[in-house]
C-alpha cells in the first residue's frame, strides 16, 4: 500500500508571501488523514510549520503519520525551505514521539495552571507595583535584545530574529503601558526592584509573556515571587487559568513551574531541512 499527500486546493499565496496548502493524506486513493503546510509570514520562506497533521482512527498505528510527516518535509525543501516546525499537543504522548524520532528538536513547551479560589500571597517584604514610562524604555531594549537571541541560538538568522522579535512586540504592545488587557509590573522587595512581570489577558485567561529577577538577585526566591504576583493579578481579572511558554534548556525556569503545579499542553519543535 502506498501513503501519499494529494492536494485539496490550489498553493496559497497571501499578501505578504507566506505560502500555504492543505492535503489529503491517502492510502491507495483511500482519504485517510489531512496535512496541512504553511511558510511562516514573519520569519520568512525558509521556515515551515507542518500546522495540520491527522490520520483517523482505523488507520493509526500503521505507519501513515510517519510517511506523511516526511511527505509534507518534501513539499517544504521544494518551497526552499530550511527548517520546519511542528507543535504537539501536551497529553498527545505518541505524537510527541513521533516527531521525536523523525528527527523534531523540542523549541518550547506551553504550560497551564488552573487557579485556585483565593489569591496567593506574596512573601513578607515583597510587593508588586506598575512599571513607570522611565522603566519601560530600556525594559523594552532589553527584552527585545533578548527575545531575539533566544531565536538565534535555536537556528533563525539574526536579521530573521530581530524581525519576528520587533514584530511580536508591535503586535503584543502597541500602546506601551498603556496597552489593553496588558500588565507590566515591578517587584520590589524591602523597596529594592528585584524582577520584573509582564502579564496579559487572553480571553478567558492570563499569560504570562515574560517574568525575569535581575541578575543580582536570583536565587533567593523571588522568581516564584513573580509568579505569584502574575496568578494574582489573572485572579483579580476575574481569569481561573495562567499559561505562559518556556523555552527547552531554561531548567532553573521549567523546575520552578512544574513546582508551582503547572502542567504541559503543548510542545513546539523544529528540524532543520538538509
Amino acid at each position: 500500500m502506498t501513503t501519499t499527500l494529494r492536494p485539496t486546493e490550489p498553493l496559497q499565496r497571501a499578501a505578504d508571501g507566506a505560502l500555504s496548502r492543505h492535503y489529503r493524506v491517502c492510502v491507495n486513493s483511500r482519504p485517510v488523514g489531512a496535512v496541512r503546510l504553511s511558510t511562516d509570514p514573519v520569519l520568512g520562506p525558509a521556515f515551515a510549520h507542518l500546522d495540520e497533521l491527522h490520520i483517523e482512527e482505523p488507520d493509526r498505528g500503521r505507519g501513515r503519520g510517519t510517511v506523511a510527516a516526511l511527505a509534507a518535509e518534501e513539499v517544504a525543501r521544494g518551497w526552499g525551505c530550511k527548517q520546519i516546525e511542528i507543535r504537539v499537543p501536551g497529553q498527545a504522548d505518541p505524537a510527541l514521539r513521533l516527531a521525536t524520532a523523525l528527527g523534531y528538536v523540542h523549541r518550547n513547551r506551553g504550560m497551564e495552571k488552573q487557579l485556585g479560589a483565593e489569591p496567593p500571597a506574596l512573601p513578607e517584604g515583597s510587593r508588586g507595583r506598575p512599571m513607570t514610562e522611565a522603566e519601560f524604555g530600556p525594559w523594552k531594549e532589553v527584552h527585545l535584545a533578548g527575545y531575539a537571541q533566544v531565536w538565534i541560538e535555536r537556528g533563525v538568522p539574526e536579521a530573521s530574529a530581530w524581525d519576528k522579535s520587533r514584530e511580536d512586540h508591535a503586535r503584543l504592545l502597541p500602546q506601551g503601558l498603556t496597552t489593553d488587557d496588558t500588565l507590566i509590573s515591578v517587584l520590589e522587595h524591602e523597596g529594592v526592584p528585584v524582577g520584573t512581570l509582564w502579564l496579559a489577558l487572553r480571553g478567558d485567561i492570563g499569560f504570562v509573556y515574560n517574568v525575569e529577577t535581575y541578575d543580582e538577585h536570583r536565587g533567593r526566591g523571588h522568581g516564584r515571587s513573580l509568579m505569584l504576583l502574575a496568578e494574582a493579578g489573572t485572579m483579580a481579572a476575574g481569569r481561573r487559568v495562567l499559561g505562559l511558554n518556556v523555552f527547552a534548556g531554561n531548567t532553573p525556569a521549567e523546575r520552578l513551574y512544574e513546582s508551582l503545579g503547572y502542567v504541559p499542553v503543548g510542545y513546539s519543535m523544529y528540524k532543520n531541512l538538509l
